[in-house]
């Protein structure tokens, strides 16, 4: 053999194998538009009509409060995690001197997770009630991982609020600074309007009716005030380490509860939640939360459909780029599909796109009804409950889905009437808390490669996308203000 040969073969240069590369096959689309939304309409309606009807929820709260034990103890009581599963969890919880987070282990996955018994990034999971398929995303509670909070809950329509009812721990979680407050202002800003909290550990409280009663009636006027509408909000006393209120009161340890107490368990009350109206006839958009590796070629994006309906073949571009991608297959909680409509959480199976060119926080859309891209915009904000005020020039961190980006609050353009939206005062010096403003926010520059250059974010306007017209903005670990989109500068 000729040694230059060689040398190619070595470095998987030469063309041997040329012959025997088949080149993949592109997957074909199987619906004219006009169809596919036709049967996306089907769908829907017989979903109305008596199939189970899918519901994404959050699970938000405190750090410690029991969000990913009382998920992990409700997974198995609906049969959604295998007793082997359980017993490795509550061996490697054991081994590691972690028994108490056994449950957990069903959704914090990763080695730092259960070392540090505490949850970092989203964890999603789906379970069956009845009437309802729900996709689980398990958020973590403490500060340190609130953009990752922010994700989940950017996908969610509806959310889980577990508190802890031991005494002073339900009081730090809500005291400023606790992330129960923070949380509820959060999930509310992102569009979720609908709320159900557990009030959990009240096993070590003795089942204590006065204490349930003393934090139902601090969080009512404080979800009230949030926007959220008490006809939304459900109050439930769970034990979830026990199992107790989740499924059933049918053990001993409920006897307690049940002299008081005879409302719907957890299920009951995830079994009522609403779906929000699907607009399958907005241009589709895909924020992108997650990306991995797939099984063959191409990559994996996971998101959650923001607007119109997407199918297997359809040609796809990613912004901010100018890449193109093919999907190859759509999978809908384990499941592959066909297409899928708004308000879906998918996974897609992308071809035709080198993996590097894939981020989390870019958006998938039509090659014909591309997202706007925008580096300068004007917003309408809610000032929250904020020490320092927000002044012209003031530096930001700028949430929007699963990207954030460093921003400034380049002019303070009017304060808003809150309830009818009328400017009261035109050009102001700072925004204090409770405020409602009009202001216009910048990208800062970025450094890249050397150079300093800003990257322009994908967003629509609040009246031509909801999902992709929400913002929210943070200085100094705490969020300051959230808000909707009202222009983008062009």
């Amino acid at each position: 053999m000729d040694p230059r040969q060689l040398d190619l073969s070595a470095l998987n240069l030469s063309n041997d194998d040329d012959d025997d590369a088949k080149p993949e096959e592109m997957p074909h689309i199987s619906f004219a538009k006009d169809k596919l939304l036709e049967e996306a309409k089907r769908a829907i309606e017989a979903e109305d009509g008596n199939a189970k009807k899918g519901v994404s929820l959050v699970v938000v709260g405190h750090v410690d409060a029991g969000k990913s034990t009382l998920m992990g103890r409700l997974l198995y009581e609906l049969g959604r995690l295998e007793e082997k599963m359980r017993i490795a969890n509550e061996r490697g919880s054991a081994k590691v001197g972690k028994s108490s987070f056994s449950w957990a282990w069903g959704l914090d996955g990763t080695t730092e997770e259960r070392e540090r018994g505490i949850t970092m990034d989203i964890a999603l999971r789906s379970l069956m009630t009845p009437h309802r398929q729900v996709t689980i995303l398990d958020a973590p509670g403490h500060k340190d991982f609130i953009p990752n909070m922010i994700s989940g809950a950017s996908q969610a329509d509806c959310a889980l609020l577990v508190v802890d009812a031991a005494h002073g721990e339900f009081e730090a979680g809500f005291e400023r600074g606790g992330q129960t407050r923070e949380h509820l202002l959060l999930v509310r800003s992102l569009g979720v309007s609908q709320v159900i909290v557990a009030v959990n550990k009240l096993d070590q409280v003795d089942w204590d009716k006065d204490r349930y009663g003393e934090i139902c009636s601090l969080l009512r006027p404080f979800l009230v005030q949030s926007g959220f509408h008490p006809s939304k909000t459900k109050f439930v006393p769970v034990a979830a380490m026990e199992g107790v209120n989740l499924v059933t009161r049918d053990v001993e340890a409920a006897e307690a509860l049940k002299t008081w107490y005879s409302g719907p368990t957890l299920v009951d009350l995830l079994d009522m939640l609403e779906p929000p109206t699907r607009d399958i006839m907005a241009p589709l958009r895909v924020p992108i939360s997650n990306v991995f590796k797939s099984h063959g070629s191409g990559a994996a994006v996971a998101g959650r459909l923001c607007g119109g309906v997407i199918q297997v073949g359809e040609r796809l571009r990613i912004l901010p780029g100018d890449e193109i991608s093919v999907v190859k297959t759509i999978e809908v909680d384990d499941k592959n599909v066909l297409w899928a409509a708004a308000g879906t959480n998918v996974t897609l199976y992308l071809t035709s796109v080198d993996p590097v060119n894939l981020h989390i926080g870019s958006v998938l859309c039509p090659t014909t009804d591309l997202v706007p891209l925008a580096t300068s915009f004007s917003a309408r904000i809610i000032v929250f409950d904020i020490q320092v005020p927000i002044t012209g020039g003031t530096s930001v961190e700028l949430f929007h889905h699963s990207r954030d980006v460093p921003a400034t609050v380049t002019k303070l353009i009017c304060i808003l009437d809150r309830a009818s939206g009328k400017a009261l005062k035109t050009s102001p010096r700072v925004l204090t808390k409770g405020i409602s403003a009009e202001v216009k926010i910048s990208l800062r520059s970025t450094t890249l490669s050397g150079s300093p250059m800003v990257r322009p974010v994908p967003l629509e306007t609040f009246a031509a996308n909801k999902d992709m017209g929400r913002i929210l903005l943070r200085r100094g670990g705490e969020t300051i203000a959230a808000g909707i989109v009202l222009a983008i500068d062009v």
